[in-house]
């Protein structure tokens, strides 16, 4: 049983708000483990929609089914607990309006050893970005679109 100071070995969340990339990182610190990963992704100004590769990004609009979106978050942290042994997970996406160089996602894994941290902080952000329902939208100066995958 823990104790309300206790961290809790598994952190999903969807946030409106900036993410709190520190708070997220220490939030898996563990003195049983030697390894932490952490994976941040941000809003490049490169566009990923092929049809408009040589338009550049002014920010990223994200919308969720913020319910359907934890649980399978926090679906996807546990499996990746059980599989690598991990000792912590966190993983926070935003939604709204996110801004060229701004973090979107957090992923943070402590583990016993560094190729358990490193493989699982990979295979949750392959795994939030296939099954999670997260839509992402580029806004340009001239308009805006739908990256696939979403609506």
């Amino acid at each position: 049983m823990t104790t309300a100071q206790e961290p809790q070995a598994l952190v999903t969340a969807i946030s409106a708000s900036a993410l709190d990339i520190a708070g997220a990182i220490a939030s898996v610190a563990d003195e049983t483990t030697g390894a932490t990963a952490a994976f941040i992704g941000t809003v490049r100004a490169e566009a990923a929609v092929p049809e408009n590769v040589d338009k550049p990004v002014t920010k990223l609009e994200y919308e969720a089914h913020t319910s359907l979106a934890e649980d399978k978050m926090r679906e996807i942290a546990a499996s990746a607990a059980q599989r690598w042994k991990l000792a912590r997970v966190t993983a926070i996406h935003r939604t709204g309006t996110c801004e060229l160089g701004e973090a979107t996602v957090v992923i943070a894994c402590s583990a016993p050893h560094r190729a358990e941290a490193l493989e699982a902080c990979h295979w949750i952000i392959d795994e939030i970005k296939q099954k999670v329902p997260i839509w992402k939208r580029e806004v340009y100066s001239d308009g805006s679109a739908w990256v696939e995958g979403s609506p």
